[in-house]
C-alpha cells in the first residue's frame, strides 16, 4: 500500500501537469491562417502530437525530480551508490510505451497523408522550377505558359505540383497550405494541394540552399477559375528549352509530363 503511494502521486502529478501543458499549447494558433483543404487535418495532427508530447514530457520530468529528491546523497556522503540490478518490468515498460506511441503517430500520420493526397476529379498539374535563388512555373496547355517569381492557381481545384530543382536541394512551402516538399536535383517530387481560400500568399524555400536562401520567395495568388484562366492566357513567355529538358530527364522516375491536367 505505502510502496504504491509515490507511484499514484506521480501519476496524478503527470496527468495534472500534462493536461495543463496541453491546454496551453493547443490553444496557441501555431500555423496561422488555413487556406487549403489539408490545413485542418494537419493542424489536428499537430494538436494530437502536442498532447502526446506534453504527457510524455510531464511523466519524464515528474520521475526525474522525484528521483533527484528521493535518492539524493546526504551532505558529506561520498560513498559509492548501492549496487543494484536493472528492473526488468520498468525496462519493458519504457520500451513498450514509446513503441506504441510511435506506431500510433506513424499510423495516424499515414492516414492523414492518404486523406489529403486522395486524387480528385480534374486535377491540374503545375511544374515548379527552383534554382539559386528564384522560383518559376510552367502551366498546362498547348502553349506551356511560363511565369517567373509569381504563381497563380485556381481556388477549390486540386493542384499537382511537379517540382524540378536545377542546382541544389530546395524546399517548396506555402505556410497557409501546410504542405512542404523538397525539390531534389535529378528527380521529380510531387506536392498535392487543394487551395480553398482566395488570397495572396508567399512561397518560401525552407531548405538552406546558399547565401541567397532567405530571399528565395515568390508571390502566390489563389483566385477564381475565370481570373486564373484570364491570367494564364495573358502570359507571353513559354517554358524555356533547358527547363523542358530538365522535365524530360526528371520524369524518367515520375512520368507525368507538363501539360497533364488541362487548365
Amino acid at each position: 500500500m505505502y510502496g504504491r503511494l509515490p507511484i499514484v502521486k506521480m501519476l496524478a502529478a503527470t496527468v495534472a501537469i500534462g493536461a495543463a501543458m496541453s491546454a496551453v499549447m493547443v490553444s496557441i494558433n501555431w500555423d496561422g491562417q488555413q487556406a487549403s483543404t489539408a490545413a485542418p487535418e494537419i493542424d489536428n495532427l499537430l494538436n494530437v502530437m502536442i498532447v502526446l508530447s506534453s504527457f510524455v514530457f510531464s511523466l519524464v520530468m515528474v520521475m526525474l525530480f522525484y528521483a533527484l529528491w528521493k535518492f539524493k546523497a546526504k551532505p558529506g556522503d561520498e560513498s559509492d551508490g548501492e549496487p543494484i540490478h536493472g528492473n526488468t518490468r520498468l525496462e519493458i515498460a519504457w520500451t513498450l510505451i514509446p513503441t506504441v506511441i510511435v506506431l500510433f503517430a506513424g499510423g495516424y500520420s499515414w492516414s492523414v497523408l492518404d486523406s489529403i493526397e486522395e486524387p480528385a476529379k480534374n486535377p491540374m498539374t503545375v511544374d515548379v522550377f527552383s534554382q539559386q535563388y528564384a522560383w518559376s512555373f510552367g502551366y498546362p496547355g498547348k502553349d506551356l505558359a511560363f511565369s517567373e517569381g509569381e504563381l497563380h492557381v485556381p481556388v477549390d481545384r486540386q493542384i499537382h505540383f511537379k517540382m524540378h530543382a536545377q542546382d541544389v536541394i530546395h524546399s517548396f512551402w506555402v505556410p497557409e497550405w501546410r504542405i512542404k516538399k523538397d525539390n531534389v536535383p535529378g528527380i521529380t517530387t510531387t506536392a498535392i494541394v487543394t487551395p480553398d481560400k482566395v488570397g495572396t500568399y508567399q512561397l518560401i524555400c525552407t531548405e538552406l540552399c546558399g547565401f541567397g536562401h532567405a530571399t528565395m520567395r515568390a508571390k502566390v495568388v489563389v483566385e477564381s477559375p475565370a481570373d486564373f484562366q484570364k491570367w494564364v492566357t495573358g502570359l507571353k513567355e513559354t517554358i524555356p528549352d533547358p527547363l523542358l529538358e530538365a522535365i524530360k530527364q526528371d520524369t524518367e522516375t515520375d512520368p507525368i509530363p507538363v501539360g497533364a491536367g488541362g487548365a
